[in-house]
């Protein structure tokens, strides 16, 4: 498998985020690839799940064979098995010709069954014989077929739930559950709605031929505490409706509450079991540790600027020849001068200032930090950030930007 970072499949699929949810999903999307594997992909409606079935398909050994999505729930029920397994000539009113299936047609590649939670009990057996054997039968045939196919499903069900009901066959739901992916709520995503308004504004601005529209800092709030019943669809129709309609280009408070009237705060309407707490204890850690990857961000930068400013004002032209490949990867650039005897380095460092979210993402991704420790640096952290308030955890906690609950554990997990 060639190799790929979360960054390269952000940028090659249009994902745009950064929550920590959203990259265990890709990470777990990027493991399960090369293998054979079923995977089922859990998330409400309008989260993206179809993106994972694509990575999936992507960066496995079947990309270069056929790659189908078939929506369950809009197939009527009378034509579904049709569809999936295809027909012999005559086997029911209209099938005028033998068809294949999807499963015949993909053999060899990956098919993807979204909202395969809404299949009928007959199609479900028909499904797990070809998850257990590979085989299948047409309808109005007897002839038993096999088929080489990876089966990558998604469903915003409650499966739990349909088993419970009676809904849908719990040996099925194993098989298909072989490896879990969900993909997170935009509610759970707060600090992805700017981004993701903005790549929408930009998006349809182009389309439209109009200047983006923008949010001020009290609008953008607005839409963080909202729900998002509908989430990342959701956002971007409304993105779109507002780009079209408003003359001014950027959106207020009351302009938005004309779109979503009534603000409702974000609250937990997940149907998966604990997701609502493990979602906000991973947004804590994320922020702690980007936290600690800033510090050392800019510890690098600024042991950079130092050694720049010795080597500049050093005279030493032997010393720079000599290691002109160490300082090009330090520095990024160097200038040969017109005798071609002493080099240049042109200063790549940057302040705090300048240092971003995604910058320390994108150095993340290069493993520039690999060298560090980071569960060192973390515990530095809370021992500085304790004795600073005399051992009070709860003051700590605060300034460190994490849950006194998850400082404790910290403590005890490291033993402080």
């Amino acid at each position: 498998m060639e190799s790929v970072s979360i960054q390269n499949i952000k940028k090659k699929f249009g994902i745009i985020g950064y929550d920590y949810t959203l990259y265990r999903a890709l990470e777990k999307a990027i493991q399960v690839a090369p293998t054979d594997i079923s995977v089922l992909v859990l998330g409400e409606s309008g989260v993206g799940k179809e993106f994972i079935p694509k990575i999936i398909h992507q960066y496995s050994s079947r990309k270069h064979h056929t790659y189908i999505a078939v929506n369950c729930g809009a197939i009527p029920e009378g034509t579904i098995d049709s569809e999936l397994f295809g027909h012999e000539k005559g086997s029911f009113t209209g099938a005028t010709s033998m068809r294949k299936g999807y499963f015949e047609g993909a053999n060899g590649g990956t098919i993807f069954l979204d909202e395969v939670g809404e299949l009928p009990l007959t199609t479900q057996v028909r499904l797990l014989r070809i998850l257990e054997s590979g085989e299948f039968i047409k309808v109005g045939s007897s002839k038993i077929q096999k088929t080489n196919i990876r089966i990558v499903a998604a469903t915003n069900l409650n499966m739990t739930e349909s088993i419970q009901k009676g809904k849908f066959r719990e040996d099925l739901y194993y098989r298909l559950n072989t490896v879990q992916i969900n993909v997170p709520p935009l509610r759970f995503r707060k600090n992805d709605i700017k981004f993701l308004f903005k790549k929408f504004s930009n998006d349809f601005a182009e389309k439209y031929h109009m200047p983006p529209v923008t949010l001020n800092e009290e609008s953008l709030k607005y839409l963080e505490n909202y729900s998002w019943p509908g989430n990342i669809r959701q956002l971007r129709n409304l993105t779109e409706q507002i780009s079209v309609v408003e003359t001014k280009r950027e959106i207020s408070v009351d302009k938005l509450k004309e779109y979503i009237p009534e603000n409702i705060p974000s609250v937990s309407f997940s149907n998966h079991d604990n997701e609502v707490i493990q979602t906000s204890f991973h947004e804590r850690e994320r922020d702690f540790l980007y936290k600690i990857l800033f510090d050392m961000k800019k510890n690098l930068n600024n042991l950079k600027d130092i050694t720049f400013q010795l080597i500049k004002n050093n005279s030493n032209t032997r010393f720079i020849e000599e290691n002109q490949q160490l300082m090009k990867k330090v520095f990024g650039k160097m200038i040969h001068n017109r005798d071609n005897s002493i080099f240049q380095l042109e200063d790549s460092s940057k302040s705090e200032e300048d240092l971003d979210y995604e910058e320390v993402e994108e150095d993340l991704s290069k493993n520039e930090l690999s060298s560090f420790s980071l569960e060192e640096r973390e515990i530095k952290f809370i021992q500085k950030a304790l004795k600073k308030n005399n051992g009070k955890r709860r003051k700590a906690a605060k300034e460190l930007g994490i849950s006194e609950r998850t400082l404790y554990r910290k403590i005890k997990q490291y033993g402080l």
